[in-house]
């Protein structure tokens, strides 16, 4: 629950981890904490459960289309799988350079820090992910205080296997000071390397000391310069953003970056401001990402109110993602042709800088694919621009962008028409 009045500095270290035990693990009791039929909840599969406390405390009682409640709710539609979604949707196995450490982009390492999350989305796209093949930290978490006897439903623990396509989803191999060591070697025989982004799971799952731990020896290589954390708790446990971590991120000598995943104006609370305040009042710049999601945020309305809270909290919009087509999730699929349409009346309305790049994931490419196109009219006006689709079902041929041959047809009343891609590499 908030406390309006409570000061900034008055998080305690174990607040987090107390609010994580009394979280909710099952849909029917998520249902009848809200005033909802039991059978609003479909069976979780292989994707249990888990709603912390303050992220349940945002959720609309007696609502089943509360944008925050079709977040984390079990759904009938995850049992379909259309073509084109797949329990891989980046094909991340063939990123994996050694187990924990994905070879993504140019210049960056993603490392896989730990499989457990504060919040189980329902549209996560590592929800198939086969954490328990990487050598991964549970960080010293125990967040239980009684023993647990069942490995899914409302009796499950955070910490404990759970069981998934690709074998479990969440790991129990207790902290490891060396459970890295093979991703720092590969990062470290790497000088072209200068960025570590720290991924999951969520990484603040980590207690301070293995998180403090692993960037101490990230930052012993000589070549990174910066690191990156990626993190959905600042939202949902805002709690979790101690003094201690705080002055951990401050401690380094690497360029500190947090990015929040946030997806609607309903998940800021006071708290979560506070949250926010911590990090940047501390120096450390905060962005957000966000996925598009049907029946969540795909309008205009809900768009803007989110991007604007989050400039006046001085967090910076850094992407709207379009959905990674991960099996279990294609309900929550907006058409790209109405993500432009959004990300065109959010620039009408929003000063540029609340505007986030609106981009796709494409396995194999080097760099997130923007989703614009802009169009110059070289007839009428040189510098008239427009934006149009840019197809991205495939990484684009550079001789393509620079001579769309196909699409650069003369019309009458625009003979001389030039069509290029906006490519400015999203990273």
């Amino acid at each position: 629950m908030d406390h309006p009045n409570r000061a900034c500095g008055s998080t305690s270290d174990g607040d987090w981890r107390r609010e994580l035990t009394e979280a909710v693990r099952d849909g029917t009791e998520l249902a009848r904490r809200l005033g909802l039929p039991d059978d609003v909840a479909a069976p979780s599969g292989d994707w249990p459960v888990l709603v912390p406390r303050p992220y349940l405390a945002r959720i609309k009682p007696g609502d089943p289309r509360d944008p925050l409640l079709l977040q984390v709710l079990p759904q009938s539609e995850e049992s379909l799988c259309p073509a084109g979604f797949s329990t891989d949707p980046l094909d991340e196995a063939a990123e994996a350079a050694i187990p924990g450490l994905l070879a993504k982009y140019q210049g960056r390492s993603l490392i896989v820090t730990t499989g457990q999350c504060a919040v189980h989305c329902r549209f996560c796209f590592r929800r198939h992910f086969p954490f328990a093949e990487a050598p991964l930290s549970s960080g010293g978490n125990t967040p239980e205080t009684e023993p647990r006897d069942s490995t899914s439903g409302p009796n499950a623990s955070l910490t404990e296997p759970r069981a998934s396509a690709n074998g479990p989803c969440r790991d129990n191999a207790g902290p490891s000071s060396h459970s890295h060591a093979p991703a720092l070697a590969q990062i470290a025989a790497d000088p072209t390397i200068h960025e570590a982004i720290l991924s999951g799971g969520d990484p603040l799952m980590l207690d301070d000391e293995p998180l403090a731990d692993l960037i101490r020896r990230l930052a012993q290589i000589d070549h990174l310069r910066r690191v990156r954390v990626h993190t959905r708790l600042p939202v949902v446990v805002p709690s979790r953003v101690t003094p201690s971590l705080v002055g951990l991120l401050r401690a380094t000598r690497l360029s500190p970056r947090v990015v929040v995943h946030v997806n609607h104006p309903a998940e800021i609370d006071a708290a979560v401001a506070r949250s926010f305040a911590r990090l940047i009042d501390a120096g450390i710049p905060v962005m957000s990402q966000s996925v598009l999601l049907r029946g969540v945020n795909d309008d205009i309305e809900t768009l803007a109110a989110l991007f604007e809270r989050l400039i006046d909290l001085r967090v910076m919009p850094y992407y709207l993602h379009q959905l990674d087509r991960v099996a279990g999730a294609a309900h929550f699929e907006v058409d790209e042709s109405r993500g432009r349409e959004l990300i065109d009346a959010l620039r009408a309305r929003l000063p540029g800088y609340a505007v986030p790049r609106y981009v796709r994931e494409i396995p194999g490419n080097p760099y997130k694919s923007p989703l614009t196109r802009i169009v110059h009219d070289t007839h009428t006006n040189p510098k008239r621009k427009r934006e149009t689709r840019n197809d991205v079902s495939s990484p684009a041929n550079p001789a393509d962008i620079l001579h769309p041959a196909s699409k650069a047809a003369t019309t009458p009343d625009c003979p001389a028409r030039i069509e290029v891609l906006e490519c400015v590499p999203c990273v």
